[in-house]
C-alpha cells in the first residue's frame, strides 16, 4: 500500500463541510438505505449541492416522506424514491433492470447489524453476509455499465471498524460448522464490504470508476436495534452529520479522483494494522481486509452466487 492519503478534514467534519464548494449539478447518485440515519444525511448533502439523488429503500412509502422533506430542505426537486431490498436478489435485479442512463455515485449504505439468531438470506447464506455484502455486490455488478457510462463514477462501500472482529472465513462463511456469533458474523460482512471496494477498484478503474470503503464512526441510528443501542463511550460518538461526512467525501469530492481501493475513517485513509486496537478511537484497517488475493477470491465466489 502506498503512502496514506490524508485530507484537511477530521472526525468533527460534517457532510456539508467536506463538499462545501463542490457543484454536483448534472450528477446522479443512488444511496441505499436512505430512509434513516446517515443514509438520509448523505442524500441531503448530495442533493443540497445539486445532485439528482435516488433513495433506494425497502419501504418506498417511508422513503417518499423522507424525499418530500429533503426536497423542501434542499430546494432540489430531483430526489426520487425506488424500491430496493438488498437482502432480496430479485429486488436487486428489478432495481438494476429499471435503471437507465449514467450513474455517477453509488453509495452502498444499507445494512443490518448483529441479529441475535442465525438467519439466512440470499441463496441460503448467513443473513448479515447476504444483506451487507452479497446484495450490494449484485447491485454494483448490475449497475456497472451505468457507472462506466458516467466517466468518473464513484463506488462507496460503507463498512465499519467492526471488520476488525473477523476476516472472511472462506471455509465457513455461513456458520455451518462454527457456533453462530452475531458480532463475528457482522465483522465478516463488513470485511467483505471493504474487499468489494478493493476488487472493484482493480477491475473497474479502467472504466473510470473509483471505489473506496469507510467506517462512518459511532452514530446512534436504527442499526443498533439488536444491540440495545449505541455503547461507544460518549467522547467517541459522532452526530449523524459527522457520520455521513466520509461517505459524502468519497462520493463527491474532486480531491479523491483516482485514489481507490482504500479504507477511510474520519475522512482520511486509515493505516493498516495487524492486530485489533485495544483502545477506542484508534484508527486502523486490518491487513486481511485490503489483501488483493482475498478480494479476488471473494469476488469470484460472490459472482458464482448471484450470477
Amino acid at each position: 500500500m502506498s503512502q496514506l492519503f490524508t485530507t484537511s478534514f477530521d472526525r468533527s467534519s460534517t457532510a456539508s463541510e467536506v463538499i462545501e464548494d463542490v457543484d454536483l449539478s448534472g450528477r446522479r447518485a443512488v444511496v441505499t438505505g436512505a430512509n434513516s440515519g446517515i443514509g438520509v444525511e448523505t442524500a441531503r448533502a448530495l442533493a443540497a449541492h445539486g445532485a439528482e439523488v435516488t433513495l433506494a429503500v425497502r419501504r418506498p412509502e417511508a422513503g417518499e416522506q423522507v424525499a418530500a422533506e429533503l426536497r423542501k430542505a434542499t430546494g432540489n426537486d430531483a430526489i426520487h424514491v425506488a424500491r430496493l431490498d438488498v437482502g432480496d436478489l430479485d429486488s436487486v435485479r428489478a432495481f438494476t433492470a429499471a435503471w437507465h442512463g449514467p450513474l455517477h455515485m453509488l453509495i452502498n449504505n444499507a445494512g443490518i447489524m448483529m441479529p441475535p439468531e442465525l438467519e439466512r438470506g440470499i441463496a441460503g447464506h448467513e443473513q448479515q453476509f447476504a444483506t451487507n455484502y452479497l446484495g450490494h455486490f449484485a447491485l454494483a455488478l448490475g449497475l456497472h455499465r451505468a457507472l462506466a457510462a458516467a466517466d468518473g463514477a464513484r463506488l462507496v462501500s460503507v463498512s465499519s471498524n467492526g471488520h476488525l472482529f473477523s476476516p472472511v472465513v472462506f471455509d465457513d462463511i455461513d456458520f455451518r460448522f462454527r457456533p453462530y456469533d452475531a458480532l463475528v458474523a457482522y465483522g465478516q460482512s463488513k470485511t467483505a464490504d471493504i474487499l468489494l471496494a478493493v476488487e472493484a477498484q482493480r477491475r473497474w478503474s479502467g472504466d473510470g470508476i473509483t471505489a473506496n470503503s469507510l467506517h462512518p464512526g459511532a452514530i446512534a441510528t436504527n442499526l443498533q436495534r439488536h444491540t440495545g443501542g449505541l455503547r461507544t463511550p460518549e467522547p467517541f460518538r459522532k452526530t449523524i452529520e459527522q457520520g455521513a461526512a466520509t461517505s459524502v467525501f468519497l462520493a463527491a469530492h474532486p480531491g479523491i479522483e483516482g485514489v481507490g481501493g482504500r479504507y477511510f475513517e474520519d475522512v482520511n485513509a486509515a493505516p493498516v494494522v495487524h492486530a485489533r486496537p485495544t483502545e477506542y478511537g484508534v484508527p486502523g484497517v486490518a491487513a486481511y481486509a485490503l489483501d488483493p488475493d482475498n478480494a479476488a477470491r471473494l469476488w469470484e465466489l460472490a459472482d458464482s452466487i448471484v450470477s
